[in-house]
């Protein structure tokens, strides 16, 4: 059995317990000893982060073997176009090399609290949302996602992480799970020693002479 924390992590917050700047940190927002985010999440970016005290939970959430699926709602310049979700359902190829392709979507303006500070209306005076949901988990990959395709993140909010939401959860405020952690896969090499094992354990049968 396991704890799981999720947290909406407020916009320009770092995803750590400590900073020399000064800068404000998860220690502002949750005080329980001894729990780790499970990944991060940009200084400049909200939503949903996880935290636990249990390494391998912390280890399953974020190894990239499990391809847990992140979903995000950026607010971009401009109305995002047609072109520009085939292009991120497709995939786009960075200076890092090729995405996977996502399951993006436009959506209509989602029900939040506003950002402070606010999107300035006269610098950006036409903006859209989308949802985008990804499995990979490259530095600000959604924000330099959507730059690629002519549309420039403003605002991203994680809503989602694998079978994990926000839903409910205002800015600052956190609430626990207690689940049951699977346990860790058996390597070949255990999987091999076992059935040696147990076939040595079997016990044999001698055959009667005729």
């Amino acid at each position: 059995m396991s704890t799981l924390y999720l947290l909406h992590k407020p916009y320009r917050m770092l995803s750590q317990f400590t900073d020399k700047q000064a800068r404000a940190t998860l220690a502002d927002v949750i005080t329980v000893p001894g729990v780790y985010a499970a990944g991060r999440l940009d200084y400049d970016s909200e939503g949903l982060l996880l935290l636990s005290d249990d390494g391998e939970l912390i280890h399953r959430i974020t190894h990239p073997r499990y391809k847990q699926p992140k979903t995000y709602w950026a607010q971009v310049e401009g109305e995002i176009s047609d072109a520009a979700l085939k292009a991120l359902r497709q995939g786009v190829t960075l200076k890092d090399g090729p995405t996977q392709p996502a399951k993006a979507r436009r959506i209509l303006p989602p029900t939040i609290a506003p950002r402070q500070p606010v999107i300035d209306p006269k610098r950006h005076p036409s903006t859209s949302w989308l949802e985008l949901t990804i499995s990979e988990g490259r530095n600000r990959q959604v924000r330099r996602m959507t730059a690629h395709v002519g549309f420039p993140t403003l605002r991203l909010i994680r809503v989602a992480i694998g079978p994990w939401r926000l839903d409910g959860l205002a800015p600052g405020e956190w609430r626990k799970e207690t689940l049951h952690a699977p346990q860790p896969a058996k390597t070949a090499l255990n999987q091999r020693v076992a059935q040696q094992t147990k076939q040595r354990a079997r016990p044999t049968t001698k055959r009667r002479k005729p």
